[in-house]
């Protein structure tokens, strides 16, 4: 029996690349998470997967960096099939023979890379908010008010209204009224 698992990222990304490999790859169930792979926990259908892997069982991944982004995640996971005696087949890596401790180290190694190209990533997401923070780049998420509105809510707070009177004008909650003073 041939069990299958994809992940993506993001809840906005599209499965059906991965899931269409595992299919043709002979896949009889088919386990799918939507979640970042910069943490190894929080894939429930990974769990899945190989809980059902059985004697001579192969799990098939479509791309390995999509089960793991570390080393040791790697190794845990190709751990727990073995114990299940089943197999791992990666369709990217299909020159791995993954039946032998060459390729299950070689699989080591792929997981090591992930796990460096996550740190690559998370890296120059870093340094790219940093250099657009030096720009004046402004984050999160944009201001209900407008410049003009915030000034004509601050003077009513200053002359003594409440911000549970202000907040229906502008059709906001008190607590965006409450945040202006801080």
């Amino acid at each position: 029996m041939k069990i299958g698992y994809a992940r993506v990222s993001d809840p906005s990304q599209n499965l059906d690349r991965q899931i269409a490999a595992l299919r043709a790859e002979g896949c009889d169930k088919v386990f799918a998470d939507k979640a970042s792979g910069k943490a190894i926990t929080g894939r429930p259908q990974l769990e899945k997967a190989i809980d059902a892997l059985g004697t001579g069982h192969t799990l098939v991944v479509a791309e390995w960096d999509r089960a793991t982004r570390s080393a040791i995640d790697g190794m845990r996971i190709i751990l727990r099939v073995a114990d299940r005696e089943a197999l791992i087949k990666v369709l990217d890596r299909a020159y791995l023979d993954l039946t032998t401790p060459m390729g299950r180290g070689l699989l080591g190694l792929f997981s090591g890379l992930a796990e460096d190209e996550r740190q690559r990533i998370v890296k120059r997401a870093n340094e790219g908010r940093t250099i657009a923070r030096e720009k004046g780049v402004k984050f999160g998420r944009k201001s209900k008010l407008t410049e003009h509105q915030k000034q004509k809510a601050l003077e009513r707070l200053a002359a003594g209204e409440s911000a549970r009177e202000i907040a229906p004008d502008y059709n906001v909650s008190h607590s965006t009224i409450v945040r202006l003073k801080a």
